[in-house]
């Protein structure tokens, strides 16, 4: 038999799901998505310098993949306050690497104005939410004492 997890082992009948954060899931597929586009510069930027010394070409695969490797953990730790203050620091580093590859500028700019918009709306979504439980349990606590 497979091994539950804590949650299952945890688990009563009656028992209200935990709400995901939208703010999280938002972000994370941001972050996602951006690290396939570092990944995708990384290549281009190999391909413009492929006639460069080997040093050059290795650093541009180190910071490139670097970059692309910290955009997934991150969206990975987005359980953690911290992490949205790393996600805006790549955000940053997306666009600087407009440096090597001059459509980045343009491109960060819009990735990063696309996690303003997961972070901003995922976080008044999470808010609404959390007000529409508290009505709808206080909804349900007035009209079980009337039901009985």
């Amino acid at each position: 038999m497979a091994r539950m997890t804590r949650a299952q082992r945890e688990w009563r009948p009656g028992m209200k799901k935990k709400r995901g954060s939208i703010k999280r899931m938002f972000a994370a597929t941001v972050l996602s998505l951006e690290a396939l586009v570092a990944f995708f510069a990384t290549l281009a930027t190999f391909g413009m310098h492929y006639t460069d010394p080997t040093s050059v070409k290795v650093w541009i695969w180190v910071l490139g993949l670097g970059l692309a490797i910290l955009l997934l953990l991150t969206s990975g730790m987005l359980k953690k306050p911290w992490a949205y203050t790393l996600g805006w620091v790549l955000q940053a580093l997306l666009i600087f690497s407009g440096f090597a590859l001059t459509p980045m500028f343009f491109i960060g700019t819009c990735f990063a104005l696309a996690y303003w918009y997961a972070v901003s709306t995922g976080a008044r979504l999470d808010r609404e939410n959390l007000q529409r439980e508290r009505e709808q349990e206080e909804w349900e606590r007035r009209n079980a004492a009337t039901e009985s």
